[in-house]
This record gives structure tokens, sequence and C-alpha cells, in this order.
């Protein structure tokens, strides 16, 4: 933990002093703190780690592996596809290209042809060493090993957002690889369901839902065509089946359909990747499709089964039915975010806008007005046991959390507040009537 991690976490926790009290600005104005805090961190610089020299371009630079990304806002991770999502819907509900113009510039820093085939012959050096095991640590290496959705389906998510808005050709070239990724390579299960081929052979990963339904609700937004929105709607029906639990009305984590069972954990943020992914899916979704209705029974489902374990200060634990597990954001902002969207769209019931601004306050308490996000948990697989969730470490100021943490703060900037019918207004009502 960083000093200034350290120094946050103890005034959120004491809620005391000035610099780092917990959040009280309204959401938009939070959001675009956040945002332009990120945008002042994000240096488009390289280092070589053994030297320590810095560069603004790989042109003509000897090939190293001591050479990476200077930046966590610079590299290619799934976490960052989330984050430019948001910042491309925050710039939308601004009315400010700022937050757009980042994005392009952090994937014209990336898709510079000098930057990528740099990394790109660092790859394949590695690789040729020692397969893939020998390039987890490289820049990027995820945009060349483009085997699994988290290399590919957030991020190319995100490109199609902006390929919309701004067309290029080699985003237009990387989408497509995605693309044929997803609908030929992707491992899936007989009926087509998405699973990964690990831990267990074909285990179906709730994360995965938005990490592959992301994409498709795009590409049929951007193409127009049919067969990408009934594959999403498939993928969430499909997901509702295998990790559905009918009693507590909440999806387990994981299904390993090798040995016909379900996963220990109904953790948090794998039930908020499950709504996300509806949200998009639904928003993007056109009104005729025959599926529609089955999908907005499914998220209200869902919905109504989340509301039931938010806790006493508005904040959702990291396991959904453990409230002795820690109080998370990331899940957190996902239900507040889907709630929030759902509520204005008119897929739910107004009167659950309630539970969202409850959700809220309980967020402001893990962020400060500086823009500072803490109580994120970092990056968790899957595993046998409920100790692993219980225990895994918190982040503060990460992609892993400010991409959510920044859809639901915009879309709460949408929200009204909640009202109900007065007691008052309805007594006249009532009144005796003789038979």
């Amino acid at each position: 933990m960083t000093f200034r991690s350290l120094l946050i976490t103890m005034f959120l926790v004491a809620g005391t002093g000035n610099l780092f009290s917990q959040a009280t600005e309204a959401p938009e104005k939070l959001a675009t703190t956040i945002a332009n805090r990120l945008i002042s961190e994000t240096p488009y610089t390289f280092v070589n780690k053994a030297t320590n020299e810095t560069y603004t371009s790989l042109k003509g630079v000897p090939l190293t592996r001591d050479m990476q990304v200077s930046n966590k806002y610079n590299d290619w991770h799934y976490t960052n596809g989330v984050l430019h999502i948001a910042l491309l819907e925050l710039a939308d509900r601004m009315g400010d290209k700022k937050y757009e113009d980042y994005v392009w510039k952090n994937m014209n820093f990336v898709f510079d042809k000098d930057n990528l085939g740099y990394f790109e012959r660092q790859f394949n050096e590695a690789f040729q060493e020692g397969g893939w095991r020998n390039i987890r640590r490289l820049t990027w290496h995820m945009i060349f090993r483009n085997k699994r959705l988290d290399d590919n389906g957030p991020m190319g998510t995100s490109l199609i957002d902006l390929q919309m808005r701004r067309p290029n050709k080699a985003f237009l070239t990387y989408i497509n690889t995605t693309e044929e990724h997803l609908m030929h390579a992707e491992p899936r299960l007989a009926d087509g369901t998405i699973a990964r081929i690990w831990p267990h052979e074909n285990t179906i990963w709730a994360d995965d839902l938005f990490m592959g339904v992301s994409f498709l609700s795009r590409m049929g937004k951007m193409t127009s065509d049919v067969k990408y929105f009934d594959d999403a709607a498939n993928q969430v029906l499909n997901y509702h089946k295998y990790l559905w639990h009918p009693e507590k009305e909440i999806y387990y984590h994981c299904y390993h359909t090798d040995l016909k069972e379900h996963g220990v954990a109904h953790w948090s943020r794998a039930n908020g990747w499950m709504l996300m992914a509806q949200a998009d899916l639904l928003m993007m979704l056109p009104e005729n499709h025959p599926k529609k209705a089955a999908l907005i029974e499914n998220f209200n489902r869902q919905i109504i089964g989340v509301l039931k374990y938010q806790g006493k200060n508005g904040l959702w634990h990291q396991i959904l039915d453990k409230t002795d597990s820690y109080e998370e954001i990331t899940g957190t902002a996902m239900f507040v975010f889907a709630i929030a969207r759902g509520v204005r769209m008119g897929w739910i019931h107004k009167d659950y806008i309630f539970a969202a601004h409850e959700g809220l306050k309980g967020m402001m308490t893990k962020m400060t007005d500086q823009g500072d996000v803490t109580a994120i948990c970092v990056g968790t697989g899957i595993m046998p046991s409920l100790t692993f969730y219980y225990n895994r470490p918190t982040q503060e100021n990460d992609p892993m959390g400010e991409g959510p943490v920044l859809r639901a703060l915009v879309e709460m900037s949408y929200a009204e507040r909640y009202t109900e019918v007065s007691a008052d207004s309805q007594y006249d009502k009532i009144q005796v009537i003789k038979k």
C-alpha cells in the first residue's frame, strides 16, 4: 500500500479531516472529478525498467524485455475497457468531448504502429522462448494472445463505442478480430453457452456474461445484424439457467459442467457483471426482438433478489449472503448502475430507485471529493473455498473499480428522487360501504 493509499484509508475510516473525508458532491460532479484525476495521472510514456529511461514513442528504440508501459491507464486490460465505456458515457452526459478525447488518445497511443509493433516483437520473442507463461507480464500481451474474453471482450467493446463516434481502420480491424474469436473460437457448451476451459473443463463464469454480451450488444448496434442480439439474449437466459440459486435469488460465481456442481460463492462483483451485461443488452436490443420480454423479466428477477442483500449502510458485501464479509464498492456500483438504468428505462418499478440512492450514499463513504475510490476488490478468480473470497485484498484508485463507479455515478445523475403515494392524499378513498 502506498503512503497516499494509507492516508486515504485512514481518513475514510476515521471520518475526520478535510483532505480525505468521504465524498459529498453530486454524482455528476464527483464523476468529473474522478475522470479529471485519472486524466491528469496518465503520462503516455514507456519506461525501460533496467535503465529507468522513459520514451514517448518506441520508434527506432532497440528491443528489450525491460520495456514496459509506464502507467496502468495506458495498459491493455479488460478493466480499462470498462473504464473507457464509462468515460464515453460521461462525455455524453456532460456534453464534454474531453473524456471522449481521452479515450481516443489512449487508443491511438496503443495502435500507433511503432508502439504496437515494438511489443508484438517483444511478445513473439518471449513466446518462442517460453510459451504462454513467458508472456504474462509483458505490456499489451493480451492484444497478441487473443485467446480469452479478458483479452479482447471489454476492450473490443469500448473500441466499438469509439468506432461509432470516430471511425478508424486500425480499431475496426481489431473489432473484427475480436468478433471472429468470439463467434468462432471462444469455448462454448453444446447449447452455445460461453464457457472457459479452466479451472475445470467448460466452467461457466458469471463474469463472462459481461465480457461477451457487452461486445455482442454493440456489434448488433453497429452492424444492425440481429444474429449478435440473438446470441447475446441466449447467453443471458442460459447463464441464468446454469448459475441461478432459486432459494437465495442470486447467482453463483460459477458452474462446473464436468461435476454438475456450482462454486462455493455468491460473489458480489460476479452478480454485478451479470446485471451490467443485461442492462447493456436491453439498452441496445430492438424493441421488437422476440426475447425482449423474457430478458426484462429476468432482469427484474435479479434486481429483486439483489435488493434483499443490501446492507444497512447501503453497500453490498463482498460475498452477498455473508454479512461478515467486507463492504465492497464495485459490486455495489454495478447494482446501483443497473437499478438506476432500469428505473430510467422503465424496465423495473420506479420505487427501486430508493435502493439505488441508498447504495450511492454507501459508495460515497468509500470515495472522496478529490476523486479517490477505495474498497475495490482486486481481480478474483474461482477457488473452491469461501476463505478465498473473504480474504481478497482491496485497492484504491484502480480501473477495476473506477469504471463501474463512473458508470454508476453517470446513471445516478439522471435519477429522480424516490416518491411514494401520500397517505394523506388517499384517506378520502377509504369509506364505509353499507350493504
